[in-house]
């Protein structure tokens, strides 16, 4: 069954004395679109998770949403980043030197700046911070991503089953105008043959009516358009059991099925056939707008 395109995830982990809170959600989008926010230092990150977003959401617009805050109750100690004192103090000393400022940090200064003091998973040196890092955000994302997942699952449920209503309802419409359709020709002839008897009181060329109802029954012959109608009924419902995403190619039988039924009755000349045309076109329209949420 395929999924909605439209979801929302979120969960949480505490790591290096920090909380990380994850959200993802995702709408409808023709295309496949992800955005990611999240602190910059984790950008190195990026491709990695996009491509663990993209593993699963095949269609639809999707923000990443990634944020840490310091926790407050974590019991790690802190330590000082020497790496990023290191960057401080050089960006000090460049300033003296290019701007004369002659006011340099103290031990003050440097632990009120971000990232100074950190917790030791924080400062790990190395691949090892890196790894460990990475998979803390791997994890939380793969948790959010499957709450998404889930409530996209849950609503592609429900889609489906008012497609498949609208569906069958389209289905009888289709039955009752293969059977209408006979009786188009038909009634055409009781009120040309009643017309032209009172236009010529009975003396009428009975051979040039015949040749008028056949080429009217030429020209308003609809079998075809029915019989295709027929084939994408049975295509749409294949494509609604299937397990892949079918969105695209559902949208794009829909648009079939409007062309047939448009030529339907473009061709009708009979008034109960085009309140039955008229009414799958009503129907259609609901079936599209309902595709477009699916993924």
């Amino acid at each position: 069954m395929s999924h909605s395109m439209t979801g929302y995830g979120s969960s949480a982990r505490i790591f290096g004395g920090y909380i990380i809170q994850f959200e993802i959600k995702s709408v409808n989008h023709r295309y496949s679109e992800v955005v990611l926010r999240m602190p910059r230092e984790w950008t190195c990150y990026e491709d990695g998770l996009r491509r663990l977003v993209q593993r699963d959401l095949k269609r639809g617009r999707v923000d990443v949403y990634i944020s840490k805050e310091q926790d407050d109750d974590s019991s790690l100690p802190f330590v000082l980043n020497s790496g990023v004192v290191e960057s401080y103090l050089r960006a000090a000393e460049d300033l003296k030197v290019k701007y004369g400022l002659e006011n340099s940090l103290n031990a003050k200064d440097l632990l009120s700046l971000p990232d100074v003091l950190v917790s030791p998973d924080h400062a790990l040196d190395g691949d090892t911070a890196g790894e460990a890092w990475e998979s803390v955000l791997v994890d939380g994302l793969e948790e959010a991503l499957a709450g998404l997942l889930e409530m996209r699952r849950k609503e592609g449920l429900h889609l489906a089953a008012d497609l498949e209503q609208r569906l069958v309802r389209l289905e009888q419409i289709h039955a009752e105008l293969i059977a209408m359709a006979p009786q188009v020709v038909s009634d055409y002839r009781s009120r040309l043959k009643s017309r032209l008897s009172e236009l010529l009181e009975g003396a009428f060329d009975e051979h040039r009516f015949a040749m008028e109802v056949a080429v009217f029954a030429d020209r308003s012959n609809i079998d075809e358009e029915l019989t295709r109608l027929g084939s994408h009924f049975v295509q749409c419902r294949t494509l609604l059991q299937a397990s892949e995403p079918v969105g695209r190619k559902l949208d794009f039988l829909i648009q079939e099925m409007n062309r047939e039924t448009n030529t339907i009755g473009s061709k009708a000349n009979h008034l109960a056939l085009v309140n039955r045309v008229v009414e799958m076109k009503a129907e259609l329209e609901k079936i599209r707008e309902q595709a477009a949420n699916l993924e």
